[in-house]
């Protein structure tokens, strides 16, 4: 006997939106980092911008002869990187005057340069320098003085970087953190979801089971609800099953016990009596086996959406009485049809709505005596549609059935009908009908709201 392969494993809710989360806070972060590392370099040149530009404005202010004449050298440690240091080019009159760290040479900045901020690059030995300037003139009587401020470049991104990662570095401590948070929160959340798993999970729907109504969340009651309904479904179909091969066994039981005595009978005692009761038994076992194989038939042909088409309901009550006019005749019935004008169509599934009528016909012409009226009448109403089998079988008078006609599986016909009648989402239902008929069955549709 060849192995059944283990079903694939199916992946996890839980790790699905962990993994979702993890993407979020990943897109989060970078987009944090490139933000931080923007504003820092932003931040840091708009500070050493306005530093050029204040020192300018300082130097202009002051007399040139009580600056310093040895400065500071400009620092290179990145321990000071907020304190940013400066070189000045001074000139009076288009002559150089000062010049604090010796650059006006290699800048080639033996004369002013232009007003406002621009760029110099500085090439000593291997090593390129890039400064930024600005250049600011002189007021009143200063107005011969050009003053020129430069900063290293380098120092600005180091700057600017300093900044982005003061910016960036709590980001990036406390990743791990909401990382653990939002994992401990996903769990806790999927807790109830997975409880309530577990519940369906031990669940016999056939058992009788419901689940529990009492939830915390809101959420769960309509997927509860939809279980639960979706339990006394199961329940109410495994009861018609039941019910269903219980009436079936009870048809069956009879013809195969009465073939079994009959046949013991002519075995000891042959006679044509016996034998026409043996056939009629078996007759009898075979119509009832006919039905059920029609009814799975149909079921199985029509299990599909597809299957269902618009149908009307006179052409199959005029081909079905079509069908039986021979049988009708020789039994001593009268099968006549009524129908309105306007044609009555309803969304059914063909196959299923033949049977359910041809057995509702059947069951007329043979369980009802000779002599009897049979009608078949389609209707419609506002709210309804339908189609109904009614006789006069009963009425005052008439010849009673016979013995073959009160036991040849009306039951167990009438029961395919009502199920048949559910799947097509009607109903069956029986009345004693108007006068003069005193039998009626009815096929009922409740037609949708406009």
């Amino acid at each position: 006997m060849t192995a059944r392969p283990a079903p694939a494993r199916l992946p996890s809710l839980g790790r699905h939106l962990w993994s979702w989360v993890v993407g979020a806070l990943l897109v989060v972060w970078t987009t944090l980092l490139l933000v931080a590392w923007y504003t820092g370099h932003h931040e840091a040149d708009e500070i050493t911008d306005g530093q050029l530009e204040a020192v300018a404005r300082l130097w202009l202010s002051v007399e040139p002869d009580q600056t310093l004449s040895t400065p500071e050298p400009i620092a290179s440690s990145r321990t000071r990187a907020y304190v940013q240091d400066v070189a000045v080019l001074h000139w009076v009159d288009g002559q150089l005057f000062t010049d604090t760290h010796k650059l006006a040479g290699s800048l080639g900045l033996n004369d002013p340069p232009g007003m406002g901020f621009s760029n110099r690059v500085q090439t000593t030995g291997s090593a390129v320098v890039r400064w930024r300037v600005y250049t600011a003139p002189g007021q009143g009587e200063h107005a011969a003085d050009v003053v020129a401020v430069l900063m290293d470049m380098d120092h600005r991104v180091d700057l600017g970087r300093d900044m982005a990662l003061k910016l960036a570095r709590p980001a990036l401590l406390v990743l791990p953190l909401v990382a653990l948070l939002l994992w401990w929160a996903l769990r806790r959340g999927l807790s109830p979801l997975v409880r309530l798993s577990r519940d369906v999970a031990a669940l016999d729907g056939l058992g009788g089971q419901r689940l529990d109504t009492a939830h915390r969340f809101h959420e769960f009651s309509s997927t509860v609800h939809a279980i639960n309904t979706l339990v006394d479904s199961l329940q109410t179909q495994a009861r018609r099953e039941r019910e269903f091969a219980s009436d079936v066994a009870h048809e069956l039981r009879t013809p195969l016990a009465a073939i079994s005595l009959q046949a013991g009978a002519a075995q000891h005692e042959p006679s044509t009596e016996r034998l026409a009761q043996l056939e009629s038994s078996a007759l009898r076992a075979g119509h009832i086996l006919s039905q059920l194989l029609e009814l799975a038939r149909a079921q199985r042909d029509g299990s599909a959406r597809e299957a269902w088409k618009d149908v009307s309901l006179g052409d199959v009550a005029a081909d079905l009485i079509a069908s039986h006019a021979q049988e009708s005749h020789e039994r001593g019935h009268e099968l006549s049809l009524e129908q309105p004008e306007a044609p009555v169509v309803l969304h059914l599934q063909p196959m299923l709505l033949e049977l359910a009528l041809r057995n509702l016909i059947e069951n007329a012409l043979r369980h009802t005596p000779a002599g009897t009226q049979v009608v078949v009448e389609v209707w419609q109403t506002g709210a309804e549609s339908g189609v109904s089998v009614s006789d006069d079988g009963q009425r005052a008078g008439a010849p009673p059935p016979t013995e073959a006609q009160n036991t040849s599986g009306l039951g167990l016909g009438l029961r395919l009908v009502q199920r048949i009648a559910e799947q097509l989402g009607g109903s069956l239902q029986r009345d004693t009908g108007q006068a003069p008929m005193t039998t009626r069955f009815t096929l009922r549709w409740t037609r949708p709201r406009p």
